[in-house]
């Protein structure tokens, strides 16, 4: 776990409970610095880490598939032996 610098800390003082953004200087990414319990509601809500349900990995395949411009692996297969 990182700890906040005081750049950091002043700035979540100065605005309580509001997020507080941060650009990486080498890379200019920025990220946004929110409380933990404002981080695991927006998880709860948005985050789903239970394992996938065999129709989501169906689904998941069919958009690659059609991604890639196939048309199912039925136009690849020989029926013949």
């Amino acid at each position: 776990m990182l700890e906040l610098t005081n750049e950091q800390r002043q700035a979540i003082r100065e605005h309580p409970g509001r997020p507080v953004r941060v650009v990486d200087p080498q890379s200019k990414e920025a990220f946004v610095l929110v409380p933990e319990a404002v981080f695991e509601k927006l998880r709860e809500g948005f985050y789903d880490d239970s394992p996938w349900t065999d129709e989501e990995m169906d689904l998941l395949l069919q958009e690659d598939a059609d991604a890639l411009g196939w048309e199912g692996m039925d136009a690849y297969q020989d029926d013949k032996p």
